[in-house]
């Protein structure tokens, strides 16, 4: 690796690089080329970079990295690096570590003293190896700490959104809880001799289902009679007890000639 040499470097979007303070020859007129790839593979020697006096070269990585690290510069979110030379005729080596755990090494080259005016104003690198065509696809191993400190406040924010809507549920739950036997409504009236003789314990509400208990040789059938008519009507059974996802007003059970009806005393119909 070449000796390193003055140079300044901005890590992020195209800024002006620190300005000079020791005096300088005046620059030639230098010609920005038009923007270019290169290729970077360790098996290879680093690819060379034109850069001119106190003209900016803006080195671009592949679009899924971001710099990690360029000599000094830190941790940052950006694929963009600006180098400005400071010194003329001058020659060195950026090597650059993006977020994939890539490695690009270039040649910089300050070209006052070639006769030939054009200096690289923009580089688009691209990795060489395959391993390194790889990494692109996977996870960053490299996060920049500012990002990291923003996913642990955003992580903590959910945490504690998530831990206030559980609060929020296990008190209304505590509310029903308390309030729910106020709701129930033992209103129904029925032959209680028939419904000893079929197993019929109790019928009640609430504001939501109807239910129906008992000891049942046999699993009766239940049926709803509005309006003077049969209607059909969903329920689920488990363990000698019907809940009816309504409000009943009148019914029946029923087994083979055995049959109970049931209503409410405060029936509407």
């Amino acid at each position: 690796m070449k000796p390193l040499i003055p140079i300044a470097v901005a890590i992020g979007l195209m800024l002006p690089a620190a300005s000079v303070t020791c005096a300088q020859p005046a620059p030639k007129h230098f010609v920005p080329s038009a923007p270019r790839t290169v290729v970077v593979s360790a098996s290879a020697a680093p690819p060379v970079v034109r850069a001119a006096l106190l003209q900016s070269t803006l080195i671009e990585l592949p679009p899924e990295e971001k710099v990690a690290n360029v000599f000094d510069g830190g941790h940052v979110a950006s694929r963009f690096i600006s180098i400005k030379p400071t010194v003329a005729n001058s020659m060195t080596d950026i090597h650059i570590i993006s977020d994939h755990g890539n490695e690009y090494t270039v040649e910089l080259q300050e070209v006052s003293g070639d006769p030939d005016p054009h200096f690289d104003s923009t580089v688009f690198i691209v990795p060489g190896d395959r391993a390194a065509k790889e990494k692109l696809i996977e996870l960053p191993v490299f996060v920049p700490a500012s990002e990291l400190d923003q996913a642990k406040q955003q992580i903590a924010a959910a945490k504690a959104a998530e831990e206030a809507t559980l609060r929020t549920e296990q008190t209304k739950e505590e509310e029903y809880r308390s309030q729910y036997p106020g709701t129930l409504r033992f209103d129904f009236t029925w032959d209680r001799s028939k419904g000893d003789a079929l197993g019929l314990q109790e019928i009640w509400h609430d504001d939501k289902c109807t239910y129906l208990r008992g000891q049942f040789q046999e699993t009766p059938a239940l049926y709803e009679v509005k309006d003077g008519k049969l209607s059909l009507i969903n329920f689920d059974f488990s363990n000698g007890l019907y809940t009816v996802p309504k409000e009943l007003d009148r019914g029946y059970l029923a087994i083979g000639k055995q049959k109970v009806e049931f209503h409410r005393t405060d029936e509407r119909n």
